[in-house]
């Protein structure tokens, strides 16, 4: 999952950064209002992690502009006004869901996964195509009953397809979604071609069908007409 975080606190923001990173999360980081709109305009984001108390706006300011201009990324509110008035403001904005300052990392993190499941897998732990079964929680890929030996780039990237299906996504949004938007200065996108052919070469292995089409020229398809 691919998460902006919008925090002016560099100690917390590092805090908060560290922890997702070692959860599997790419997470990039926005210490004020501007940077964070020109993050919001040129990539897309899993979900948004917005403090409202930021040095140079009102987060919801934010919040009123992803709404209007149909920035879809579902926003989680980091914040320490904790009246019910806030958080009530908060979500009528537009918020998908609310936590106050003091958080434990790990209600960050089971809400992060909440929401995920919620806006992409209808409230499904699950994402499941014939024969090719992923379970997020646990991190495991099976096809045919067999479960596959994936690094969890592989896992990451199997699941990226298939939330997507039938949509062509280049290499180079392929990498900003799953190693980050610093990706977007690199020449060549080499290794998503080489994560992409271990995937095939282990549902191949375990006699599943090869779904992941190369789009010549634009990047790859998970294509659910191939049999």
């Amino acid at each position: 999952m691919k998460v902006l975080l919008i925090e002016d606190n560099v100690e917390l923001a590092s805090s908060i950064s560290a922890f997702l990173a070692r959860e599997g999360y790419i997470c990039e980081v926005s210490y004020n209002m501007r940077d964070a709109l020109d993050k919001l305009i040129s990539f897309q984001y899993d979900c948004v992690l917005l403090d409202i108390m930021l040095p140079d706006g009102n987060g919801l300011e934010i919040l009123r502009f992803m709404r209007k201009d149909q920035v879809h990324s579902p926003v989680l509110i980091l914040s320490a006004k904790n009246s019910l008035d806030d958080k009530i403001i908060g979500l009528e904005e537009g918020a998908d869901d609310y936590l106050t300052k003091p958080f434990h990392m790990p209600e960050l993190n089971a809400r992060l996964r909440a929401i995920y499941r919620r806006k992409k897998l209808n409230g499904s732990n699950i994402i499941a195509f014939n024969e090719i079964t992923l379970n997020i929680d646990t991190f495991e890929a099976w096809v045919n009953g067999t479960m596959l030996d994936m690094t969890r780039k592989e896992f990451d990237l199997l699941m990226y397809f298939m939330v997507n299906k039938n949509r062509v996504l280049s290499r180079q949004s392929i990498a900003a979604h799953l190693w980050g938007d610093y990706t977007d200065n690199l020449s060549n996108f080499d290794f998503v071609y080489q994560h992409v052919k271990n995937i095939r070469k282990k549902i191949s292995a375990a006699n599943g069908t090869d779904y992941i089409g190369t789009v010549y020229g634009l990047g790859y398809k998970f294509n659910t007409s191939r049999q």
